[in-house]
């Protein structure tokens, strides 16, 4: 009897490590959307940040550039 139950565990145990192997094969690359949108809305955010940075640099260093100089200018009186 008491062989009979050590079979029976050792068979039973043996068939549930079978059950959790899977029987796919792995998937070599997995993508995960949540990060992709995220660094992709990361990236965004840094490029629009790096423009406005670099248009604030500019106006910093040149400040009456992008004024036409007729409004500043005075006017000749004839």
């Amino acid at each position: 009897m008491q062989i009979e139950l050590t079979r029976i565990r050792h068979h039973s145990s043996s068939s549930i490590g079978h059950m959790d192997q899977n029987p796919l094969p792995a998937v070599p690359f997995e993508v995960d959307v949540d990060l992709g949108f995220a660094l992709f809305f990361l990236f965004v955010l840094c490029f629009f940040l790096l423009v406005t940075v670099m248009k604030c640099a500019q106006t910093v260093v040149d400040p009456y550039g992008s004024i036409s100089t007729s409004t500043y200018q005075e006017e000749q009186i004839t």
